[in-house]
């Protein structure tokens, strides 16, 4: 079972995400020194300590798509969040060669911890 510090490595990381970017479970797994532990990622945004404020919905699959179901409630906040940073999503998709955060070097030095 993994611990608090493994998912507050994960909710930092989160926090980094830029305005109007979005990261794929797998890219803050491995940002986070967890490769190959996407689901975790998941899994430590579902358990965000109620009152921190996570911007949990810039997190998709690695193609795009939200991991919600289509039409639901959670899948329409999602969208709705994402679209207040003009995050454009099409058929449940964001199109991640335009919006995909790519951490630059300072970023990668400076504020990822390890």
């Amino acid at each position: 079972m993994y611990e608090l510090p493994t998912y507050t490595k994960i909710w930092r990381i989160v926090q980094l995400i830029p305005f109007g970017k979005v990261a794929s479970y797998g890219q803050i797994s491995d940002l986070a020194g967890l490769p190959g532990r996407a689901r975790l990622v998941g899994k430590s945004l579902s358990c965000v300590p109620e009152g921190m404020s996570l911007p949990w919905y810039k997190v998709l699959r690695s193609n795009g798509q939200i991991a919600f179901p289509v039409g639901s409630a959670q899948s329409q906040k999602q969208i709705g969040l994402l679209e207040q940073e003009d995050i454009f999503v099409f058929n449940n998709r964001i199109n991640l060669k335009i919006f995909l955060w790519h951490p630059d070097l300072h970023e990668l030095l400076w504020k990822l911890e390890y």
